[in-house]
């Protein structure tokens, strides 16, 4: 996350008719520009429930709404630099909210929808086959090769992250699940699964070309 000259665009120009509230938000943005990332968890621990509520207007599974209040958190995190103070840094956060939820709806809906499925006519069933136009020769071996690089970075990670990041998404466990099986209370869960997606994010995000 860029350190020099954001927070000095960041400083330079504020919105008129700003609340006390968003000033303290421009603040903490600031100093988390600087480097002072306990300045962000100020902004976490700040918007961290509403945030909740705004993606679980759209999404109505709990665990997966705390995943997505994670991501959207660490996305704006690590796209700080980005911002300007030209708006309330709550509404540049619940935009990248909603994109980010709306992304995930998308692809979703795009994983579940299968041209393979046959349909009824009045002759039986039958099946759509479709030429591949978006078949690459080298893409299963590019497959093969991102698989490697996530499973190396998972296996890089702490053994307190690995075990944690391994249950919740190569098992499909719950947070409760993992911290009954581990006997580490549950906010020590959820606080183990967010950092290590930070850390997966930052080795990860060097190799996004493989992507």
């Amino acid at each position: 996350m860029a350190k020099t000259n954001s927070a000095d665009r960041q400083n330079s120009s504020p919105r008129k008719n700003a609340s006390a509230s968003s000033l303290e938000d421009d603040k903490f943005v600031s100093e988390a520009l600087s480097g002072k990332e306990s300045s962000y968890k100020q902004l976490v621990d700040k918007y961290q429930k509403a945030l909740y509520f705004h993606i679980r207007k759209m999404i109505k599974e709990q665990e997966l709404v705390e995943d997505l209040v994670q991501e959207v958190f660490m996305k704006a995190f690590h796209n700080l630099n980005t911002y300007s103070n030209e708006y309330a840094f709550s509404t540049w956060l619940y935009r990248i909210a909603t994109n980010h939820t709306i992304d995930y709806l998308r692809k979703k809906k795009l994983r579940t929808l299968s041209i393979d499925q046959p349909f009824k006519t009045r002759d039986g069933e039958m099946e759509m086959q479709l030429p591949d136009h978006t078949y690459e020769t080298d893409k299963p071996v590019m497959k093969k090769e991102r698989k490697a690089i996530v499973q190396d970075a998972i296996a890089a990670l702490p053994d307190k992250y690995k075990a944690v990041i391994e249950m919740r998404h190569m098992e499909e466990k719950s947070y409760q699940e993992i911290a009954d099986i581990l006997e580490l209370p549950l906010g020590t869960v959820k606080a183990h699964i967010f950092r290590a997606r930070e850390l997966l994010y930052k080795a990860l995000k060097d190799k996004k070309d493989k992507f």
